[in-house]
């Protein structure tokens, strides 16, 4: 069930994008929020799904290096690991036929496992995160399954965000190509 206070601030989403990108089609998208630590999808101004994910522990940021998550507006750009097992890890967007030792107590293995599939984003806005040493395409920022599940809702990736495994599988049937995402620090 979808919390009132997702659904109120779905609103207050919806009517910024239409203010701010009048020429983006909206009526389906994914929000991030760096500060809440979670993603929304959104069909027709509803809330369809909550996610607790895991952004950078960096905070956000667009400057290549800088292991920040990129704000502003992105979109879905491929769509890798379709036939990967759960917990399966990648390497290059392609599955290594290895299986990951999932942790679910909130510590850090040291390793930043990719895992189960992999969304990639580009980003849409010139200068901010489309670019020279602002390209969020570029500087490999995912979605993405992670073997650290137990840091999911913590600021804990190195600029990509992460997502539960059964989380990530599940987006990855509801998205496709093309599919806005708009990434705000709030």
């Amino acid at each position: 069930m979808i919390e009132p206070q997702h659904q109120a601030a779905s609103e207050l989403i919806c009517d910024y994008l239409e203010m701010q990108y009048p020429d983006v089609q909206v009526d389906r998208f994914l929000y991030v929020g760096v500060e809440r630590q979670e993603m929304y999808y959104v069909v027709d101004r509803k809330v369809e799904r909550v996610y607790d994910v895991s952004t950078s522990k960096h905070g956000a940021g667009l400057l290549s290096g800088s292991n920040c998550t990129p704000v502003g507006m992105h979109c879905v750009n491929g769509k890798y690991g379709a036939d990967v097992p759960w917990g399966g890890i990648l390497v290059g967007r392609k599955f290594t036929g290895k299986v990951a030792e999932v942790e679910t107590e909130p510590v850090s293995t040291g390793r930043d496992e990719i895992t189960s599939r992999v969304i990639t984003i580009k980003g849409l806005e010139d200068g901010v995160n489309k670019g020279g040493k602002f390209d969020s395409y570029q500087r490999r920022i995912y979605i993405h399954g992670t073997a650290e599940e137990g840091l999911i809702g913590k600021p804990a990736s190195h600029g990509c965000i992460r997502m539960r495994n059964d989380d990530v599988i599940e987006l990855f049937a509801l998205v496709d190509e093309g599919l806005p995402i708009i990434i705000l620090d709030n």
